[in-house]
């Protein structure tokens, strides 16, 4: 199964690790050094043009989405119970 992440972007769902809502970058030291050392290995991808509104971790890449957190984890939940 496939969960859509926004834009044109597509992610096998059992590649998902956590989905956060954007303010926990700026919340939380832990997540923001998390997300610099992606960014050093150059592992982040920003979907679309429009602001961010979740952070998406997978196994390989952190994406920023324009679709919300809540959003996304009822598109997750919806896979794991099917």
């Amino acid at each position: 199964m496939y969960i859509h992440l926004g834009g044109e972007k597509i992610i096998r769902a059992a590649e998902l690790v956590a989905i956060f809502d954007i303010s926990i970058e700026q919340s939380s030291k832990l997540s923001k050094q998390f997300v610099a050392q992606a960014r050093k290995r150059k592992d982040v991808e920003v979907i679309g043009e429009e602001e961010a509104k979740s952070i998406v971790v997978t196994q390989q890449k952190i994406y920023y989405s324009p679709i919300s957190s809540s959003t996304l984890k009822k598109r997750s939940h919806h896979f794991a119970t099917n």
